[in-house]
C-alpha cells in the first residue's frame, strides 16, 4: 500500500504539471473572451481536478498503510498542505473564473510536494505525544487553513505582478522581485537535496545536545556548520566551517544555507539568460486581469481561511497540548509563530474593514502573511528546536 501511495503522488504531481501548461496556453490563447471560458481552460481545470483526486488517493493509501493521518512529519505534512491548496483553488475557481489563478498556484503545489519529499518518505510509529486523535484535527484544520490563506498571498502577487511597473527601478520592484528570489531559493533547496541525496551522501557527527547529552547527527549535505562541540564520525566528509548552539538544529541550519547558496546562483543564471526581472517575465500572463476581482479573492481567502486556522492552528492546539503536555501553551517556537500568523491576520482584516486598505496594499499584506506562514513552515520547522522539532 506503501508503494502504490507513492506512485499515486508521483502521478498526481506530473498531473498538476501538465495543468499548469495548460494553463498558460489558456491565457495566451488570443481567442479567450472574458465572458465565456475557453477550451484550453476547461481542460487545464479538468486536469486539476483529476490530479487532485489522485492526490487525495496517495493521501487515503498512505494513510491505510500507516494507520494514522498522514501528516507527522515533514513530507507528510507539506503534501498534505500542497492537497489542501489545490481544493482552496478549485473552490475559489468555480466562484470566481479566474484561470490565472491556477498558473500561479500550481507552481507553488509542486514546490511545496517536491520540498517534502526531499525529506524521510518512510512510514514510522508515532511518538507518544502525536498519538491522538487531535493530533489529526489539529494539523489538518491549520493545514487547510493556512492553504486559504496561502491564495490570498498569490491573489496578492497577480495582483502585484500586474500593477508594479516593471520599467524602472523601486522599492516596490525590489520586494516583488524578492518573492520571486525566494520561490526560486526553494528550487535551489530541492536540486541540491536531489543532487546529494542521489550521491547517498551522509556524514554522522557525535555532539552535546541542549541536555548535555551526547547524541549522534546526520548530516545530508557536506557541513558548513556543525552542531555544538560536534565531532566528524564519517572518514573522508567536510569538517565544517564553525559549530552552532545547542539550541540551533545544525544540519537543517546547515540545509538552509546550501539552499540559499546554490537558489542565488540559480537565480543569477536565469537572470542573465532572460535580461530582465523574473516579474517582468511573468507580467504578461496579468495583462487581462481584473484587479477588483483578484483583490476581492484576495479578501475572501482570508474571510474564509482566517477562522479555519484560528480553529487548526491555536483552538485545536491548544487542546491536543493540554492532553500531550498537560499545558495549554508553553510559549515553543512553533506556538508563537503561530500566534503571530494569527494576530498579523486579524491586523490584516482590520486595515481592510476599518481603514480601507484595499487594491495594491491589500495584495502587499496577504505576501507577507504568506511570508510569515512560509518562515513558520521552513526555518521554525527546521533550524529552531522546540516540541515540534520531530517535523
Amino acid at each position: 500500500m506503501a508503494a502504490i501511495s507513492s506512485t499515486l503522488l508521483e502521478i498526481a504531481f506530473i498531473v498538476y504539471l501538465i495543468a499548469i501548461f495548460l494553463f498558460g496556453g489558456s491565457i495566451r490563447d488570443k481567442r479567450n473572451k472574458h465572458d465565456k471560458q475557453s477550451k484550453w481552460t476547461i481542460l487545464a481545470v479538468v486536469t486539476t481536478i483529476v490530479g487532485f483526486i489522485i492526490n487525495v488517493g496517495y493521501f487515503i493509501t498512505r494513510w491505510i498503510a500507516s494507520g494514522h493521518a498522514p501528516v507527522s512529519n515533514l513530507f507528510e505534512f507539506a503534501t498534505a498542505f500542497g492537497m489542501m491548496l489545490v481544493l482552496a483553488f478549485i473552490i475559489l475557481y468555480f466562484i470566481y473564473k479566474v484561470a490565472v489563478l491556477g498558473l500561479f498556484t500550481l507552481p507553488i503545489v509542486l514546490l511545496l510536494i517536491a520540498y517534502g519529499s526531499m525529506f524521510t518518505t518512510d512510514i514510522t510509529p508515532l511518538i507518544p505525544s502525536l498519538q491522538s486523535h487531535w493530533l489529526y484535527i489539529h494539523v489538518t484544520t491549520a493545514a487547510l487553513g493556512q492553504a486559504v490563506l496561502s491564495i490570498s498571498a498569490i491573489a496578492g502577487i497577480i495582483h502585484l505582478v500586474r500593477v508594479v511597473d516593471q520599467q524602472k527601478s523601486t522599492k516596490k520592484t525590489f520586494w516583488l522581485e524578492s518573492i520571486m528570489y525566494v520561490l526560486v531559493v526553494t528550487l535551489g533547496f530541492i536540486l541540491t537535496t536531489m543532487t546529494f541525496k542521489t550521491m547517498d551522501y551522509q556524514a554522522d557527527f557525535k555532539w552535546i545536545n541542549k541536555e548535555g547529552e551526547e547524541a549522534v547527527m546526520s548530516y545530508q549535505l557536506p557541513a558548513l556548520v556543525g552542531p555544538n562541540e560536534g565531532e566528524l564520525q564519517t572518514e573522508g566528509r567536510f569538517e565544517p566551517l564553525l559549530q552552532l548552539p545547542a539550541i540551533i538544529e545544525a544540519s537543517k541550519l546547515n540545509t538552509v544555507i546550501w539552499s540559499v547558496i546554490i537558489g542565488s546562483i540559480l537565480y543569477l543564471v536565469i537572470r542573465l539568460i532572460v535580461r530582465k526581472r523574473l516579474a517582468a517575465v511573468l507580467q504578461p500572463f496579468t495583462k487581462n486581469v481584473n484587479l477588483d476581482l483578484v483583490d476581492e479573492i484576495g479578501y475572501r481567502s482570508v474571510a474564509i481561511g482566517f477562522p479555519i486556522f484560528t480553529l487548526g492552528a491555536l483552538i485545536f492546539a491548544m487542546i491536543w497540548a493540554q492532553i500531550a503536555w498537560t499545558r495549554f501553551w508553553g510559549w515553543d517556537p512553533k506556538e508563537v509563530w503561530a500566534l503571530i500568523t494569527w494576530l498579523f491576520y486579524a491586523a490584516y482584516l482590520h486595515l481592510r474593514l476599518s481603514k480601507g486598505w484595499h487594491g495594491e496594499k491589500s495584495a502587499w499584506l496577504a505576501v507577507i502573511g504568506f511570508a510569515i506562514i512560509m518562515f513558520n513552515f521552513i526555518f521554525v520547522n527546521l533550524v529552531i528546536a522546540g516540541l515540534h522539532s520531530y517535523a
